[in-house]
């Protein structure tokens, strides 16, 4: 009789020598029974929750094709350990009259795929209740419920009480706020994504950068700007992942918010709230609701080809004007459908330099100006406020610093062994040495008021335009000139343009 080894194991953590181990078992017993040895399959580090392995299916192809008589392998949850699989195994198996025999179990009929196949399925179930339990557990002690984290380094140790701690990599983290300051500024997530491969950034695990690894999901807490690690707030059990029985690959599924397991973890903040706040209003700013009837969802949120992208309209019929060359404008209505006799064009740099020059004006305004005065004063009490908050935290830190290494002094002066103090007094030390940098290098908070108001808000009306022929810094001038224009209307006067631009 002819006969097919079979051995798996199924985690990383496993000897390789597990698999050998089980071949030469089943050799012993192939022997025995004087059966002749055709071939071995084997699967190294795979779960037997799925039927995708390399090795099964290539025993299993072979077993169709009749090439031995038995398979033989050390029990039945080395095949499978799901019913479904096992049963189909099974069924397949004695289509082509070839036997299943196991050292543990004997010859297997259906009896044992039914026991078998239900005891291997409790055993998965069970087994990953426990690793959730005692991952939920590690979380509520603020510590990492498993997977790599970018802006974070794992902290080493042998101590498994103490595995799972987290602390911020500053390299890392810097890119992160980066991200985050680059799409307050207007980018998109494909432009920082882009910026940053140039650059040569590494993405998390060393990979390159792509948009969804920026912008994510936000439902689902999945991207760089969506994860609240970063504001200090550990979210665990946020989504549930099961595989999908076709494909074998993972799938996410969302959890209700009864089930989330959240933490506070202040000292792993490394996006400020006021920043985090500012990018939650520009995502939902630019979010559409999939549910509506209004066509493409996506059509609002494409970004303008020009200045005045969708903003431009038609006095004659009201309807829009869009490029029909380069560099020239015209009345989508008249050359689509012929229902307006608008047939003049307009070049868009002229109508663009004519709009900027009328906003300047506008924006020159008394009233405008004094808008201007309360919110740059609102602003500069802002920053005030929080300057002298960082003062007087460095301060306070400071003097903790020093009341703790005293106190270390006392402990050694009193026998306390110094060796063990020593890793968190070179900490301290460090720290107390920066807070002393930090407090002699601040700057004096900002004035009340700036005694040049008048200068410095016609300068910033000024920059605002001439931002727009710097790449740079196009992209937030366009957003910010943008919201200023309601609607402009062109309307043909024999042989010349009258136009209205209204402002908001």
């Amino acid at each position: 009789m002819k006969a097919a080894l079979y051995a798996r194991y199924s985690s990383d953590n496993q000897r390789d020598a597990s698999i050998e181990d089980q071949l030469r078992i089943c050799r012993a017993r192939a022997e025995r029974e004087g059966w002749t040895i055709i071939d071995s399959y084997t699967d190294r580090a795979i779960s037997g929750a799925s039927l995708l392995r390399p090795g099964v299916q290539e025993l299993i192809a072979d077993g169709l094709k009749r090439r031995f008589d038995v398979i033989l392998t050390e029990s039945l949850d080395r095949l499978s350990r799901d019913q479904e699989d096992i049963a189909g195994l099974y069924k397949r198996m004695r289509f082509a009259d070839v036997s299943i025999v196991t050292l543990s179990e004997g010859e297997v009929s259906e009896l044992h795929i039914g026991l078998k196949g239900t005891m291997g399925a409790l055993f998965l179930k069970d087994l990953a209740d426990k690793t959730r339990r005692g991952l939920r557990g590690r979380v509520e002690m603020g510590r990492s419920g498993g997977g790599l984290c970018f802006g974070y380094d794992v902290v080493r140790t042998a101590n498994p009480d103490e595995r799972g701690e987290r602390e911020i990599n500053p390299t890392e983290a810097t890119v992160v706020r980066r991200i985050f300051r680059d799409y307050l500024a207007g980018q998109s997530s494909r432009t920082i994504a882009l910026t940053l491969n140039e650059e040569g950034v590494a993405g998390p695990q060393g990979k390159e950068w792509g948009p969804s690894t920026i912008h994510g999901n936000p439902k689902r807490g999945t991207g760089i700007l969506n994860n609240e690690l970063y504001i200090g707030r550990l979210v665990w059990n946020r989504l549930r992942y099961m595989k999908d029985p076709d494909t074998g690959r993972r799938v996410s599924r969302p959890n209700p918010e009864s089930e989330w397991v959240v933490h506070e973890v202040p000292d792993l903040r490394i996006v400020d709230q006021s920043i985090w706040d500012e990018v939650k209003a520009r995502q939902a700013s630019l979010a559409f609701d999939t549910t509506g009837d209004s066509g493409n969802p996506m059509n609002d949120r494409r970004r303008p080809k020009h200045l005045l992208g969708g903003l431009i309209k038609c006095g004659c019929c009201g309807g829009g004007y869009s490029l029909i060359s380069k560099d020239l404008l015209g009345c989508s209505t008249a050359r689509n459908k012929g229902t307006c006799s608008n047939r003049m064009n307009i070049r868009r740099d002229a109508l663009e330099a004519s709009i900027l020059n009328g906003l300047r004006k506008h924006l020159m305004e008394p009233e405008l100006f004094k808008e201007f005065c309360a919110e740059f004063t609102r602003e500069v009490n802002r920053l005030r406020i929080e300057r002298g908050a960082d003062l007087v935290g460095w301060q306070k830190e400071f003097e903790r610093a020093d009341r703790e290494l005293d106190k270390m002094v006392d402990a050694i002066l009193q026998g306390y062994p110094p060796l063990k103090l020593k890793d968190k007094a070179e900490k301290l030390e460090a720290r107390k040495a920066e807070l002393a940098e930090l407090l002699a290098n601040a700057d004096e908070p900002p004035p009340l008021l700036h005694p040049n108001m008048a200068h410095v808000y016609q300068d910033r009306v000024g920059k605002l335009c001439e931002n727009l022929q710097r790449k740079e810094d196009r992209a937030p001038a366009v957003e910010v000139l943008r919201s200023l224009i309601e609607q402009v209307t062109l309307m043909p006067d024999n042989g010349n343009w009258r136009s209205s631009c209204a402002a908001i």
